[in-house]
């Protein structure tokens, strides 16, 4: 569960945000009604009609303006091609979590792990939203939803280090508090960490499979690996882990030393680049079905690589 950091942080605190959270929703919800309905449904995995939706990446690798259609676009479920229903761009705006690794043995100082957070404060679109949250054995919020960049730096300040990385527990925290509720939104998850894990009581093959349900993707802000590529029993290398996230949900992996492009990079690419395709599945599956999204030449085409049964 997130908490608050700091004086505040008490259950009573977490149920009043978490009744303005509901409220929010609606709003949101209503809101998205009056909007575009394809993009609407582009945040399902199905729609009423059985369809099937994916978020997809695409951009043309000369950076032309050129638009990209489903022409441009092939689809592969299970390893049989599917016929393209709609490839719509997505232009909304994006509710983003920033979920940092403030653990006590990360190799990165609090200045470094500020500084890579704040670049995103200024860096996101109008309409765009931040959740900014630090996690050891705790996910703490340390700045609420809000696109106030002044207002980040100064909660930024209130990051610290201690404890170990409980990665996947505050995985899990951030999508069941956060992002499961905004179904009418463009969500994404912004790692800033090694990737390692240490005591979590979530599986990561549990958390990797919410967000290939809910198509969330993850963005990764690599720091060193404290480990050194050691083996731990029963959980992943850090290094996996990132890989996993990125491709796993059709995100990216950049490097801490460079929070500046990163920030760019991935704000960009939430809204610019983001399609949502629908297709009818040529076969009904209870299991999960691999997923392939491959672009014609000169075009790059990414998306989560699992799809949920219908």
């Amino acid at each position: 569960m997130l908490q608050e950091s700091g004086k505040v942080a008490n259950r009573r605190r977490l149920a009043r945000r978490a009744t303005l959270v509901r409220a929010g929703v609606l709003v949101l919800t209503s809101v998205c009604l009056i909007g575009s309905l394809l993009g609407q449904a582009g945040r399902r995995s199905t729609n009423r009609e059985g369809a099937s939706t994916v978020n997809v990446v695409a951009f043309r690798e000369n950076e032309s303006a050129n638009p990209i259609t489903s022409g441009d676009i092939s689809l592969f479920d299970n390893g049989a091609e599917q016929q393209i229903k709609s490839f719509v761009p997505d232009r909304s705006a994006a509710r983003i979590v920033l979920l940092v690794d403030n653990s006590l043995t990360i190799r990165a100082d609090v200045e470094k792990l500020e500084a890579a957070a704040l670049e995103f404060a200024y860096e996101i679109y109008d309409g765009d939203k931040l959740l900014i949250v630090g996690y050891e054995d705790s996910a703490d919020i340390v700045s609420d939803w809000t696109d106030d960049a002044k207002k980040i730096e100064t909660e930024l300040k209130s990051f610290h280090k201690k404890g170990d990385p409980h990665l996947f527990d505050a995985i899990a925290a951030v999508v069941e508090d956060a992002l499961r509720p905004l179904t009418a939104q463009k969500r994404a998850i912004i790692v800033v960490s090694d990737g390692l894990d240490k005591g979590s009581k979530t599986k990561f093959a549990e958390a990797l499979a919410t967000l290939q349900q809910l198509d969330i993707a993850v963005y990764c802000v690599q720091a060193a690996d404290r480990t050194r590529g050691a083996i731990r029993r029963d959980v992943p290398k850090p290094r996996q882990v990132i890989d996993d996230l990125a491709e796993g949900t059709g995100g990216r992996i950049f490097p801490i030393d460079d929070p500046s492009a990163a920030a760019k990079a991935i704000c960009d690419e939430l809204r610019k680049h983001r399609f949502v395709l629908s297709y009818q599945p040529k076969s009904v599956s209870t299991e999960q079905r691999r997923l392939l999204v491959v672009g014609e030449r000169g075009i790059v085409a990414r998306s989560k690589t699992m799809q949920p049964p219908q």
